[in-house]
């Protein structure tokens, strides 16, 4: 009882507030320049612009939204059932806009081959866990569609990924989807020999009895070139929980080919309480704040394991009956009115723009910096800007699903190794920066000890100053 006095009391000499956002009571130096992806020169962030090929978001009315993210390539699905309605014949136009639009704003599209297409018989359902084409007939016409794709955007286009969620289909099993991918796959390959390959989307990512029959494929048919990169999603409510699961996942697809790269294709938290959104994480209550502070958490959690990360998804998606769910998804970071149109940008939206802006290709790992912490229950990781060698350390409380209502821990970390001359402390959700007083920090050895640093449910940045573009 007497501990947990005083630790209240700590807590209140240190900050205005104590709970939800980070409000310590430390000089303000001001606010995170955010930047748009035209001036970004190269990072591993991608933004989610799925679902317009079922016309269930608005891309007109986002677009304007899309470049200040800040994020450097935006997924999209080609849609076969809306390219193809009929036989043999194809409008690429509504794609075309798109993918035109997003690299004017210099964000690079990637395209994934889905869904089905109910014009054939045996070609599969246009939804989420439908079917794959299965009859000759079917089978022809998709292939003729990926060609046709192929050829049409192989000037604009360089990654392809095939199908979405294939383990939760029902109608086919994981060798059927393996031979599937290889035959995608091969065409993709012969109209754009340099295609990068995405597989497979899988939405658990302890499906391992999925993923392997796959990779043993490609091994019985020396055929490991035919995956680049492999895209998962699993969601979790609590987003560090996802890693041991993700791990072995990293390992089994190694066991086959260690050359594979790994893409985090598609993960994201609603922004509504349960009784609204449909969708993965329904089953928790959200908001505005801990979508934003979970979506933070997801995003830095890949990143300091070397993992590339599409954020799943722009604008909320409103489902229309007759598919695999009905209602508004609300993972968007863009909250939208019943006609599609964006109302306005959430705080998940400029707590994605401070992590797009600031974790470009200048900001790199740095494991040889070891971090030690007197908390329990933290995640953290060290890098070093490539301009001056400057530290960043990332730092959060993992032990459970973001709160609306959350005391930060004071944390005394030790960083061994790294440079800081003037470190600053930033909130990644309102983008705000403080002073880290001379008290509450210091050269130890070749290392330093920061004291009493407030560490919230969210990811916060200890930083040198000279790293930041502030403005008042």
């Amino acid at each position: 009882m007497l501990k947990n006095i005083i630790t209240t009391i700590s807590c209140l000499a240190f900050f205005t507030g104590c709970f939800g956002q980070l409000q310590p009571s430390w000089k303000t130096y001001g606010q995170l320049k955010t930047r748009p992806a035209k001036h970004i020169k190269s990072s591993t962030w991608s933004i989610g612009g799925e679902t317009l090929d079922r016309d269930y978001t608005d891309y007109q009315s986002y677009k304007k939204y899309l470049g200040p993210l800040g994020a450097k390539r935006i997924r999209l699905q080609a849609g076969w059932a809306k390219c193809e309605k009929e036989k043999g014949q194809y409008n690429f136009k509504w794609l075309d806009s798109v993918v035109n639009d997003a690299r004017s704003q210099e964000v690079q599209p990637w395209l994934q081959l889905s869904y089905g297409n109910p014009i054939y018989a045996g070609g599969g359902d246009a939804q989420l866990a439908g079917g794959i084409p299965s009859s000759p007939e079917a089978l022809m016409g998709w292939d003729n569609w990926a060609r046709a794709l192929v050829a049409h955007f192989k000037d604009r286009v360089f990654e392809w990924e095939i199908w979405n969620e294939p383990d939760l289909g029902k109608k086919f099993t994981a060798e059927d989807f393996a031979d599937f991918y290889i035959r995608t796959t091969e065409i993709v390959r012969s109209e754009q020999p340099s295609a990068r390959l995405l597989a497979m989307a899988v939405c658990v990512v302890s499906r391992l009895d999925f993923i392997e029959p796959l990779f043993k494929k490609l091994q019985a048919q020396d055929k490991h070139h035919l995956v680049d990169i492999f895209t998962y999603h699993g969601y979790s409510a609590n987003p560090d929980d996802s890693y041991p699961g993700i791990e072995k996942m990293r390992a089994l697809v190694w066991k086959y080919n260690p050359k594979v790269q790994f893409m985090q294709g598609e993960n994201g938290a609603p922004s509504t309480p349960k009784a609204i959104t449909i969708g993965a994480l329904r089953e928790f209550e959200w908001s505005e704040l801990t979508q934003a502070k979970w979506d933070l958490r997801r995003m830095l959690g890949d990143h300091g394991r070397g993992i590339a990360t599409n954020l799943f998804t722009i604008s909320d998606i409103t489902y229309a009956p007759g598919d695999h769910m009905v209602g508004v998804n609300s993972k968007g970071l863009l909250k939208t009115n019943a006609d599609k149109t964006v109302d306005r940008p959430k705080m998940a939206y400029k707590a994605a723009q401070h992590v797009f802006s600031l974790f470009d290709d200048q900001v790199i790992l740095n494991p040889s910096v070891k971090l030690h912490s007197n908390g329990s229950d933290q995640s953290m990781f060290s890098y070093q800007y490539a301009k001056n060698g400057r530290s960043l350390i990332t730092i959060w409380q993992s032990e459970a699903r973001p709160s609306d209502n959350y005391a930060p821990k004071l944390t005394t970390l030790t960083v061994e190794g790294g440079q800081f001359k003037k470190p600053v402390l930033v909130d990644l959700v309102t983008g705000k920066s403080f002073e880290i007083p001379a008290a509450n920090w210091k050269v130890s050895g070749t290392g330093y000890i920061f004291s009493e640093i407030p560490v919230p449910d969210y990811p916060v940045l200890i930083v040198d100053k000279s790293i930041l573009k502030l403005k008042k």
